[in-house]
């Protein structure tokens, strides 16, 4: 298993829930590190922290929910260690920067030693912590074209911080329409394509709320309830629809 901040990885150690017995540090991989702005696309190199996205210009002008969705990560520790690309990898339906990334229509750039390929991160994910991530390759950046529109992003949790989210949800509307983006609601993180078109075909905020009901699949577990987080995610999304523009 490919191990950076690790400061997931470490987690299922002390629980011993992990299968792998066998771990590469990438950490010291400069050329996985950095924020750049390449092609009209704002590229996050697999390794960049928390930290870096909280203090890079580029993601402040090109995706402030990002941003945002950072600085709600763990402490400054968390911040420093964790990485985009092992969040990605992670595939925790919880991770903070996945519906922020979905929402985003960001693309998970991979690559072995004779390939690379990318694929939006929509598409990245085939079930609870599992990918289509082969064993030879490794995410080593992600690419996220513009943004038009505004952007959104909250995070519910027993604390505002340092606390794995009971829902997360990342939005944009645009002049096309919404991208409305969730986490801790399903399996994995999830798009609502189907909630996203009702808003934008003019359908009334509570014909798209029950929508909405059909398109996650909250669970009960140790943080909350299945109702608890339908409730949440209903209200969110009449937050983010009634926000001023």
């Amino acid at each position: 298993m490919p191990i950076a901040g690790a400061t997931d990885v470490y987690v299922g150690l002390n629980f011993g829930t992990l299968p792998n017995r066998e771990y590469l540090d990438i950490w010291g991989i400069d050329e996985l590190r950095g924020v750049s702005i390449q092609r009209d696309h704002l590229v996050l190199g697999a390794l960049a922290t928390y930290t870096d996205c909280i203090r890079s210009r580029e993601v402040a002008q090109w995706m402030p929910m990002l941003v945002e969705a950072s600085r709600l990560v763990g402490g400054p520790q968390i911040q420093n260690r964790g990485t985009i690309g092992g969040n990605i990898a992670n595939a925790s339906p919880a991770g903070d920067s996945l519906p922020v990334l979905a929402a985003a229509d960001a693309i998970v750039v991979l690559r072995n030693a004779s390939a690379e390929r990318r694929m939006p991160l929509t598409s990245f994910y085939t079930g609870y912590r599992a990918t289509v991530r082969r064993p030879d390759e490794l995410i080593v950046a992600i690419e996220v074209p513009r943004i038009d529109g505004r952007q959104w992003f909250r995070k519910v949790g027993t604390r505002a911080a340092q606390a794995i989210s009971k829902v997360v949800v990342a939005a944009v509307r645009s002049e096309t329409g919404p991208r409305i983006a969730f986490g801790s609601v399903s399996a994995t993180v999830v798009r609502v394509p189907k909630t996203e078109h009702a808003l934008a075909s003019g359908a009334s905020i509570e014909d798209a709320l029950r929508v909405l009901d059909a398109e996650i699949t909250p669970i009960d577990d140790v943080r909350s309830t299945a109702e608890y987080r339908r409730q949440v995610a209903r209200n969110l999304v009449r937050r983010f629809w009634n926000a001023d523009m």
